[in-house]
């Protein structure tokens, strides 16, 4: 059995209520999202993306994504690929959520970062979606955007525009604090999901 599929394989998750019940000890969790585990593969610069079971068909559509912008800089390569996980490069930083809490300096040019990598994968014909807090990372002062499953998904989403307004209307000011605590973040985040009746949207499949 190939390497990368023992090791996804030995990632036990309870399908009723997506808990993580075993996994292999040469795995270290190092993310939950809400459709998949991520874990470091030790002793390498590598990561391991474990769907739960009922999200298992995104495997698919964000390998298809990495595969389309592979060339582009600003996300992780993919190395392989299974019917329900993903071996990519792990991205030691920051995410913007946690700059946010430690009080770490977001810059105008982390901003512009996120900009371009959204119009280079817009060339290719992809859909840039579902872009937050959590899955855009600062990598020694560079940006790197992970989980890009929704990038495929059909209706438009204004989620990165309204987080960018915020950051030249708030976050730039003098008076705006640099550090928020993480309820505040997390609270903001659950009244605009509310005003905005986001769900999940339709995704194209091939």
């Amino acid at each position: 059995m190939n390497k990368y599929r023992e090791l996804a394989e030995s990632v036990v998750i309870d399908p009723n209520n997506h808990k993580l019940i075993q996994f292999d000890a040469s795995l270290s969790l190092i993310g939950i999202g809400r459709s998949a585990f991520v874990f470091k593969i030790k002793n390498t610069q590598l990561a391991l993306k474990v769907f739960f079971p009922s999200y298992r068909h995104l495997a698919k559509v964000e390998a298809d994504v990495y595969q389309s912008i592979q060339h582009i800089d600003y996300f992780p390569q993919l190395y392989e690929s299974g019917t329900h996980y993903l071996v990519i490069d792990y991205v030691d930083g920051y995410t913007l959520f946690e700059c946010l809490t430690r009080g770490i300096p977001i810059s105008e040019n982390n901003i512009k970062e996120v900009d371009i990598a959204i119009q280079l994968a817009r060339k290719e014909g992809l859909n840039p979606s579902d872009i937050h807090l959590r899955n855009i990372m600062i990598n020694n002062g560079k940006v790197k955007m992970i989980d890009v499953a929704r990038f495929k998904q059909i209706e438009t989403d204004t989620q990165w525009l309204d987080l960018k307004n915020a950051f030249y209307r708030l976050y730039t000011k003098r008076f705006f604090p640099k550090k928020i605590p993480a309820s505040i973040l997390n609270g903001i985040a659950t009244f605009y999901k509310i005003a905005n009746k986001r769900s999940f949207v339709p995704i194209k499949m091939k």
